[in-house]
């Protein structure tokens, strides 16, 4: 019995002993969910700025700024006035696939009485092939911005990576014990912790997973409109001005005139029903000087 004891002590001191190991090791690295905020932010590019951090280029390029040795998610924005933005969005799900990428998805909206026609499409686009895949989008129409923004998430790639290799080794080492066990106490006791490391060894896969997405397909938010739609820039000079104020005065007065012509019929109906009543005042009024 003495020895029955010792033996499943030893065992359950081993165990112990492995998940405090392997403990210590997964949560050393901190949280490293890829929606986290905590990677430094690259940059936001502007048209016609170069940011020598991020090596973007003045047109909008990512030349440099994908090395071997770090690992960059890139997204961004891009807003294009087209004839035909449900016609061009359809060129791009082309320009995209071709590419190797994918349409993550896409929104259209025909023109009618009240709107001009427009379409948002958010692009996965290879980061390999981003460069060639832009310069075919803006050859779609005319480009009112182009914004791009690169993060460096190497550091959270690591991370993971050494987390998941404990994990891994964690859970390897149970297996062992699990199958030299004999112990009904220890065998509920190793698969319990068995069960929790793989749980956590899966939701950390499925981190990594995601990070290497966002890593290797770039994420473009592509917005199509048709011609009108975009709002004109300032007056460049006196006379433009002049044109401008004058246009804006015929519509303020037409507007103003509109509503005169919506208000009229309620403003004849508010004189009506006030004439009644101040009838009925007076005549109230006449007959109780008269009692």
């Amino acid at each position: 019995m003495r020895r029955s004891w010792t033996r499943t002590g030893a065992l359950t001191a081993v165990v112990l002993t492995a998940l405090l190991l392997a403990g210590c090791t997964a949560n050393g690295g901190g949280s490293s969910s890829p929606s986290e905020g905590g990677a430094p932010n690259v940059g936001v590019i502007e048209p016609g700025v170069r940011d020598e951090t991020t090596g973007f280029a003045a047109d909008g390029m990512t030349s440099e700024v994908k090395t071997s040795n770090r690992d960059v998610v890139t997204t961004g924005s891009v807003s294009i006035t087209v004839p035909d933005p449900i016609k061009s969005a359809q060129s791009a799900v082309t320009l995209t696939e071709q590419a190797g990428g994918r349409v993550d998805s896409r929104n259209e909206m025909p023109a009618t009485d009240n709107q001009a026609a427009s379409a948002t499409l958010r692009l996965r686009i290879p980061a390999d092939a981003l460069d060639h895949t832009l310069i075919e989008l803006k050859a779609l129409g005319t480009v009112n911005y182009v914004s791009l923004n690169a993060t460096d998430v190497t550091q959270q790639t690591k991370d993971l990576d050494a987390r998941i290799t404990a994990l891994q080794t964690s859970v390897d080492r149970l297996l062992s014990l699990m199958s030299a066990a004999s112990d009904t106490t220890d065998l509920i006791t190793i698969e319990d912790a068995l069960s929790s490391r793989q749980a956590d060894l899966e939701s950390l896969i499925s981190q990594r997973n995601l990070l290497a997405d966002q890593i290797d397909y770039s994420t473009i938010t592509l917005d199509l409109y048709e011609d009108g739609i975009v709002a004109p820039g300032a007056p460049g000079d006196f006379w433009s001005g002049v044109v401008a104020g004058w246009l804006a005065l015929v519509n303020t007065v037409g507007a103003v005139v509109v509503a005169l012509g919506v208000a009229l019929p309620w403003i004849g109906a508010i004189v009506i029903v006030g004439l009644i009543v101040l009838l009925i005042v007076r005549l109230f009024t006449r007959r109780r000087n008269a009692a």
